[in-house]
């Protein structure tokens, strides 16, 4: 009988930790569903989000946050703006929306649409070529951005991380991946 409450208090356990790193996204995804393809990683307190990048559509775009990705250029850099069923955007080194990487790339627009969960490069209102580090990440479709912004890439897991975002909050880490 003691052996019992001993292994029944034992699943309990196991099962409260298993459904913590459910839901602080820890483990769960299958990363085989990525082979062939570039993906971002982005690491938050919410849990990770997983984006797959369009090199053949926007590969100076996709270059450029890889290389800002894989050598730490994010990492610890917060998300400043927040605006409620529209976008989550960060990348910038000042926290504020007026940096970058001291320089600016060219637009590469392309035919992907501004779908929930679509990432692409801020830029100047007024200048196309503007882009640099800057990138958000649509939390509701935005039709009215479609050829006005380079599309770079989709969440593919983790959007529910995405949609706890606020300002202020951090990326722990980014890189990027070849499967």
């Amino acid at each position: 009988m003691k052996k019992f409450t001993v292994m029944k208090k034992f699943a309990v356990i196991l099962l409260a930790f298993l459904l913590a790193a459910a839901a602080a996204g820890c483990g769960g995804v299958d990363e085989s569903q990525f082979k062939g393809k570039k993906i971002g990683i982005i690491e938050t307190k919410h849990g990770k989000i997983y984006i797959e990048l369009f090199p053949k559509e926007a590969p100076k775009t996709v270059e450029n946050f890889e290389k800002l990705a894989n050598s730490g250029f994010y990492n610890g850099l917060t998300f400043h703006r927040y605006e409620p069923g529209f976008v989550i955007q960060g990348g910038d080194p000042n926290g504020n929306g007026s940096g970058g990487p001291g320089y600016t790339i060219k637009a590469e627009i392309n035919s992907h649409k501004h779908l929930k969960g679509a990432v692409g490069m801020a830029r100047r209102q007024d200048d196309l070529d503007s882009a640099g580090s800057q990138f958000y990440i649509t939390l509701a479709e935005a039709p009215f951005l479609d050829g006005g912004y380079t599309v770079f890439g989709q969440v593919v897991e983790g959007m529910n991380a995405v949609e706890k975002l606020r300002a202020g909050d951090k990326m722990e880490k980014v890189t990027v991946k070849d499967f």
